[in-house]
């Protein structure tokens, strides 16, 4: 990866499909690390808040050991990871990311002393240097009220059904999936409970009430908004409820 000449020595005398689909796989990477010149090269074509992140993430597999003795031994050899242990390297190094991104708890502490609804995790995106995207998610997942974040790809229009918007993340708190489920749904079309604050021709979908039912068959009333971030529609939906009383975070 880091030597010119080896990946024209591979391609020399190779089909055009290979220079075609090596081509294709760099052009994919947007963070890499080299842990023989202990070198981080991150894609400076993508916004800021991402190249934060990736800068993180290509730390963590520097700053933790495993990662950094097995990449030199992998680096200087022929032979690469199971792609199971690469996968398991790579939710750690999300991790160490998420966790120097997000200052620990710190993230947490400020969203639970601050108004409960989408601007929330927006603004801390700002404070945080975060992306959208992950603010949202970290809002989520460590909430310790019922809410849930719907990430959606934009809307393609469909002959017959209005809409249809690829789901790319879902992200719900402990409460919500204790007492909702884990949502598992593919798609959003305009007939799903959420499909009415998907954002058509506007930026935001200001909170909207809806009915959620829960693990018991109970139907509880709900808020749910949006906002088109121009990449993704990030939808926010929680139980009026957790809008009540009072959250202790206890360290």
């Amino acid at each position: 990866m880091f030597d010119p000449a080896q990946i024209l020595a591979y391609l020399k005398g190779k089909a055009e499909t290979a220079a075609h689909n090596v081509k294709t796989a760099l052009s994919k990477i947007r963070g890499i690390y080299d842990a023989s010149d202990s070198l981080i090269h991150i894609d400076d074509s993508v916004v800021q808040s991402k190249q934060t992140f990736l800068k993180l993430h290509e730390t963590g597999h520097h700053d933790l050991p495993w990662h950094k003795k097995m990449f030199r031994i992998f680096q200087d050899c022929d032979q690469t990871l199971a792609p199971d242990i690469a996968d398991q390297f790579e939710r750690e190094a999300n991790n160490f990311a998420r966790f120097a991104l997000f200052k620990g708890d710190r993230y947490q502490q400020m969203a639970a002393d601050l108004t409960f609804e989408l601007k929330t995790p927006m603004e801390l995106a700002k404070i945080f240097g975060a992306s959208l995207y992950s603010s949202v998610r970290e809002f989520a997942r460590t909430n310790a009220r019922a809410c849930v974040v719907y990430v959606l790809e934009q809307p393609e229009f469909v002959q017959g059904v209005g809409f249809r918007a690829e789901v790319r993340r879902i992200e719900a708190s402990p409460r919500f999936q204790a007492e909702f489920g884990n949502p598992q749904e593919s798609a959003i079309t305009p007939d799903h409970t959420i499909g009415t604050l998907v954002p058509i021709g506007r930026k935001m979908t200001r909170p909207t009430t809806l009915t959620l039912t829960d693990l018991n068959g109970d139907q509880h009333e709900c808020v749910g908004e949006a906002f088109d971030t121009t990449y993704n529609i990030l939808v926010l939906v929680y139980p009026i409820k957790a809008l009540g009383g009072t959250t202790i975070l206890l360290n």
